[in-house]
């Protein structure tokens, strides 16, 4: 039988610290998520008011009701997903393909390649230059502007890199040469299968920061509304009810619109940041062990 190991008085107090300081934390966290979402479930003249912290006040879902009439919103999300999807798909390959040759110690040339990617992380063209590239490519007002320009993240490639070096065992790649496997056999039956937990990390990575998030990259190279992520079309709902603000004279309406553009802000905060939040516990084991590469040695 397992027998449990007697704390020291130090230990103790190092727990008791710990546990206290990530309540705090989770508190921290969790307030302004409960505050959105009670805002977000409750009357407009009772957000206007303040009088919503963690609960909702008369509850309704109307302002739920009256963005997502907007049917511009479905195409949106289908937008989103699709952006995210085949985008993320694009960058695990380009990242592992990359990543792979430059974590074997036989690939000649592989530090020239890493400064030369290093070098990309801190110095770029700047938003002019990139536009006009996008622009002479014929990109411009495409699907695969959102989904190319941002084929590959740099440090991503150096974390699948690290984790090439650090958990597959070279005598993997001995064995897998004396059975006559080509390195596109090893990296497909033998690495990628072993590296689940940073392909869930760089696909969390890429999903939400480089996809999911992307507004101003849609307002920059996006035209048709019919091409508009999630983002950017709930970014132009807002913007159509503090118009609505504006085109009456009527106090009442004035005061009511006011209300209604304060409630919609929570409203389009919740309905842009659910999919991660429902997603992320699916993967989070996964990103814990992704954050600890390299940091064990043996």
């Amino acid at each position: 039988m397992a027998t449990k190991m007697r704390l020291s008085p130090s230990d103790r107090v190092f727990y008791l610290v710990d546990y206290l300081l990530l309540l705090f934390c989770g508190v921290v966290v969790l307030l302004p998520l409960l505050n959105v979402f009670a805002q977000s479930l409750s009357d407009p003249q009772s957000v206007i008011s303040g009088r919503v912290k963690f609960w909702p006040r008369h509850f309704t879902l109307s302002t739920f009701d009256l963005i997502l009439k907007n049917k511009n919103i479905i195409i949106g999300y289908v937008n989103t997903l699709f952006y995210a999807s085949v985008g993320t798909v694009i960058n695990l390959i380009i990242t592992v393909m990359c990543a792979y040759p430059l974590s074997r110690q036989e690939f000649v040339g592989r530090n020239v390649f890493m400064v030369i990617f290093a070098f990309t992380m801190m110095f770029s063209g700047g938003m002019i230059p990139t536009y006009i590239i996008i622009k002479n490519l014929g990109l411009l007002d495409t699907r695969w502007v959102m989904i190319l320009p941002s084929g590959m993240a740099v440090w991503n490639m150096i974390l699948a890199r690290t984790f090439f070096q650090n958990t597959i065992p070279k005598e993997l790649y001995e064995s897998a040469e004396l059975d006559g496997a080509s390195d596109i056999r090893v990296l497909i039956s033998m690495v990628l299968p072993l590296s689940g937990p940073i392909l869930a990390v760089l696909t969390l990575f890429y999903a939400v920061s480089t996809h999911w998030n992307a507004y101003f990259d849609a307002m920059m190279y996006l035209r048709s509304q019919r091409l508009f992520n999630i983002q950017l079309i709930l970014r132009n709902a807002m913007a159509n009810i503090e118009a609505l603000l504006h085109q009456t004279g009527d106090l009442g309406q004035i005061v009511q619109n006011l209300a209604l553009m304060e409630a919609s802000k929570y409203v389009i905060i919740v309905i842009s940041m659910l999919p991660v939040l429902i997603i992320y516990p699916f993967v989070q084991k996964y990103f814990i062990k992704g954050i600890m590469i390299g940091a064990i040695k043996g």
